[in-house]
């Protein structure tokens, strides 16, 4: 098992997101963890292109994206040329020929790829994928909010 500690922006505090970075991957992390929402998949807006575009400019860091958004087949390129170096797609988010049609994209242009689940969704539904991503990121807490309580019946 490869294990990577991935401190999420969303905890940040914005005003000084770049020192709050800076701290992090001092202490030992391996990627920064953007979690990306649009207010349509997910209940909550957080921050998007032009804040990963500006945190590329100042990190050689991985950064690692996770996509909480309606259709993310449309913005893999425009998340591509932000740096990004893992996009995580939520299998919810679309149809499954989309959500291939996402990975395919970002591996053209380089890209490392997940798949999400919302806690609710059977693991089974991921086995498709498993062939064509990288990593599977099975949610221990609601997707769209932050803060919330680990969700111990996830571990299984």
């Amino acid at each position: 098992m490869n294990i990577k500690v991935a401190p999420s922006v969303l905890s940040a505090d914005f005003w000084h997101l770049g020192e709050d970075i800076e701290e992090v991957l001092s202490s030992g992390a391996d990627y920064i963890h953007f979690d990306v929402m649009d207010g349509s998949f997910v209940p909550n807006i957080s921050f998007g292109i032009p804040v990963l575009k500006c945190v590329r400019r100042h990190t050689e860091a991985f950064l690692d994206v996770h996509l909480m958004i309606d259709r993310p087949v449309r913005y893999v390129d425009a998340f591509a040329d932000t740096g990004a170096d893992l996009l995580t797609f939520h299998i919810e988010s679309d149809e499954y020929e989309n959500i291939v049609k996402a990975i395919e994209r970002a591996k053209e242009r380089g890209i490392k790829t997940g798949i999400a689940l919302k806690p609710k969704t059977p693991a089974e539904a991921a086995f498709s994928f498993a062939e064509i991503a990288d990593m599977i990121l099975c949610m221990t807490v609601e997707p769209g909010f932050g803060n919330q309580a680990f969700m111990e019946d996830m571990l299984p």
